[in-house]
């Protein structure tokens, strides 16, 4: 009996002790139900369900302690927005669920995160991306993937690299598509890139409407395209632009992390399509738990989905992963036991929607998902925006059947070969490429220009002229195909300005006729610009203030400034004896001289060899001298006003007859000087540089320059 005594308050002490363990495995079971909306028969749903799994699996094994276990709640939208969200408002009415996992498409989860914050339970996506979608203005949506904003800068920065000025935005007409376009286009603007064309595609075009937009935009000048679509469209844009000869040498293609993502699941005959595009890919980290975990993946995902094709995992499966384990972390961290929801204080409810309860479990997991920072699968955990954060992207380049790594991005250091580069300025603001070689389309690596002339369009009209000096200007216009060929250094400018346009520029030359030797000749020539008849006007055309108050001029392309060319004095014949004797005396007095005063003696010389008949114009004027200027030049303009008569201005039309009548001089039917403007002046030289000799510039002008 005694020993009987001594044993009751130990077995006593043993049953309160099973009773306790007991309480706390109830405890530990504690379930917290988690719905799950995907489109289950697409590749990324498939993929993210086996992850799911394998996340709840290993959470529970990690953290065999904690009080609480999800169970998910799978649900099928089918890819239709009203089925996303009726499986939403039965997850919620039905299995109190406190986290909805989903749904896939950005428009699924616009009306979904409404739900969401009416209730306030947490709407956590990982395939959600379009900017119309903020945690700003849908406190409740949590987006574990990245905005679709989030790669526009590292698009960019490729395109302010490589230098090319006009894009064309290739994307899908929805939210998804439309969501990045603002964003696109500010920061293409910021970078002084033109976008001169959107081109919209919907979801359910056919192969034929699709390439009847691609033969659209072959018509275009522009040949860099970005686009942004899903997989699926994606498959069919590439394909088709394949087919008709868009993937050839000379175009750029630029796709966003929506197709990068998934190219592993695309089919080969659809990467080789894509060969020689460029694109931007979310980057995950190297390391064992991944590898691991891949490993496992690719096992479970066999017996979870045995009649399908082997697949792969991708970023989105990584990131529905890591997204249990944050819900799983969040529920432990607030401390939810049971699912507590709140009535509408109204009782006169006519709809579901107007009997929804609201969670009383949502803002304390909702801070608590925020709040939460891990090292995941995919990488550096962090939601404490309301969204992913993700600052390093690779730069991939399509090839083969699948794809090479050429460099990375980063929101610190910009466009780098190697992620550990540091710089001490981002590359983003660089104009040189720090990236290894591309494969552009067409399997070359010389960088494509972006440009092409379009199969269609208006030409640009470029008036031209029969110039006097061909050596400037010169052009002829075929009686009988009315084609205009036009020649000179003024042609030879233009066209090199052309050439080095960062776009195509279609143009065509359109002679204008002459008529008259008066200045006005060439003024209405280039007032036939402010008519429209001509886009711009290229010549030996003098920049001129009257010219300038109804049409503008380039910067000069030629000297500027008026001068005067006058005849030298003849240096006087030896003829006679003493005078040849004379000269002996003096070479022998230079020769002897010459180590000392060679610079000096030559100067003098030559000087006096090339003395001009005339030093000033007005001393010309007051002599009453003929002068002679060019045909149709303002200068005679410039006479007048300087008191020359008409009369005794003489207009000349090429070089020969202006040599002529210097020749000849002003008392035999000829002119005592020619003024003129200094580029006409210095050509005329070049051929009579021992004859005569340039005074001046005498007056200032702006030189020749184009007309617009």
């Amino acid at each position: 009996m005694a020993a009987c005594a001594r044993t009751a308050p130990l077995l006593l002490l043993l049953a309160f002790s099973f009773a306790f363990a007991g309480s706390v495995t109830e405890r530990k079971a504690e379930e917290f139900h988690v719905g799950v909306v995907l489109d289950l028969g697409t590749t990324v749903a498939k993929v993210a369900r086996t992850s799911m799994s394998l996340a709840v699996e290993d959470f529970n094994a990690v953290h065999p302690s904690y009080t609480t276990r999800l169970v998910l709640h799978v649900r099928d939208s089918m890819g239709d927005d009203v089925q996303a969200a009726s499986a939403v408002l039965d997850l919620l009415e039905n299995h109190k669920v406190q986290t909805i996992v989903g749904p896939q498409k950005s428009s699924q989860a616009t009306f979904v995160s409404a739900l969401g914050n009416k209730c306030q339970i947490p709407i956590i996506s990982f395939t959600a991306t379009s900017p119309t979608l903020s945690s700003r203005t849908l406190p409740y949506f949590v987006r574990a993937t990245l905005n679709d904003s989030a790669q526009v800068n590292s698009i960019v920065s490729m395109i302010k690299a490589y230098g090319w000025r006009e894009v064309v935005p290739i994307y899908v007409d929805n939210d998804y598509g439309r969501g990045i376009i603002p964003s696109l286009v500010d920061a293409l603007q910021q970078i002084d890139v033109h976008v001169p064309y959107q081109s919209e595609i919907d979801q359910s075009s056919t192969s034929e409407e699709i390439t009847q937009e691609l033969y659209k935009l072959m018509t275009m000048q522009t040949r860099v395209y970005v686009v942004h679509m899903s997989p699926s469209l994606g498959s069919v844009l590439f394909t088709k632009a394949k087919e008709i000869g868009m993937m050839s040498e000379g175009t750029v293609w630029i796709i966003t992390d929506g197709l990068t993502n998934l190219i592993d699941s695309l089919n080969p005959s659809v990467v080789e399509a894509m060969n020689g595009a460029l694109g931007v890919k979310v980057y995950v980290p190297i390391s064992t738990e991944l590898d691991s975990f891949t490993k496992r993946w690719y096992m479970r995902s066999r017996i979870d989905h045995p009649n399908d094709p082997t697949m792969k995992l991708n970023i989105f499966g990584l990131w529905a992963y890591d997204s249990i384990w944050a819900i799983a972390q969040a529920a432990e961290m607030s401390k939810v036991r049971k699912a507590m929801f709140q009535r509408p204080s109204s009782e006169k409810n006519l709809t579901n929607l107007e009997t929804l309860q609201t969670s009383i479990n949502g803002p304390a997991l909702r801070k608590a998902m925020l709040q939460n920072k891990f090292r995941g699968l995919s990488g550096y955990f962090d939601l404490s925006d309301g969204q992913l954060q993700v600052s390093t992207f690779r730069i991939i380049n399509v090839a083969g059947k699948g794809y090479r790594e050429i460099g990375f991005w980063t929101a610190r250091n910009g466009i780098s070969k190697a992620l550990e580069q540091k710089r001490s300025h981002p590359t983003y603001e660089s104009t040189k490429p720090d990236l290894n070689i591309v494969i552009w389309p067409g399997e070359v690596t010389e960088l494509p220009r972006g440009w092409e002339l379009a199969v269609r369009g208006k030409k640009l009209q470029v008036g031209v002229v029969k110039g006097h000096y061909p050596e400037y200007i010169d052009a002829d216009e075929d009686p009988i195909t009315g084609v205009t060929t036009a020649r000179g250094l003024a042609i030879d400018v233009f066209e090199e300005a052309v050439k080095r346009l960062p776009y195509a520029l279609a143009y065509e030359y359109k002679l204008f006729n002459i008529t008259g030797i008066a200045s006005s000749s060439y003024d209405e020539f280039v007032y036939q610009v402010y008519l429209k008849k001509y886009d711009i006007a290229v010549g030996d055309i003098a920049i001129r203030y009257n010219r300038s108050l109804y049409v503008d001029f380039t910067l000069p392309y030629t000297e500027s400034g008026v001068a005067m060319v006058v005849p030298v004095r003849e240096k006087e014949k030896v003829k006679r004896l003493i005078s040849r004797i004379v000269l002996v005396v003096w070479l022998f007095f230079i020769l002897v001289l010459k180590s000392s005063y060679t610079a000096s003696l030559t100067s003098m010389l030559t000087v006096q060899q090339l003395q001009p008949t005339a030093h000033d114009v007005h001393e010309l004027l007051k002599n009453g001298e003929y002068i002679g200027c060019g045909s149709g030049s303002f200068v005679m303009g410039l006479l007048e006003e300087l008191g020359f008569p008409r009369s005794m201005i003489k207009p000349y039309h090429n070089p020969e007859d202006i040599h002529n009548a210097l020749s000849r001089g002003s008392k035999n039917g000829g002119i005592a000087a020619l003024v003129g403007e200094i580029p006409y002046i210095k050509l005329f030289l070049a051929k009579n540089c021992k004859r005569y000799t340039m005074i001046g510039p005498i007056y200032k002008t702006a030189g020749f320059g184009y007309v617009s």
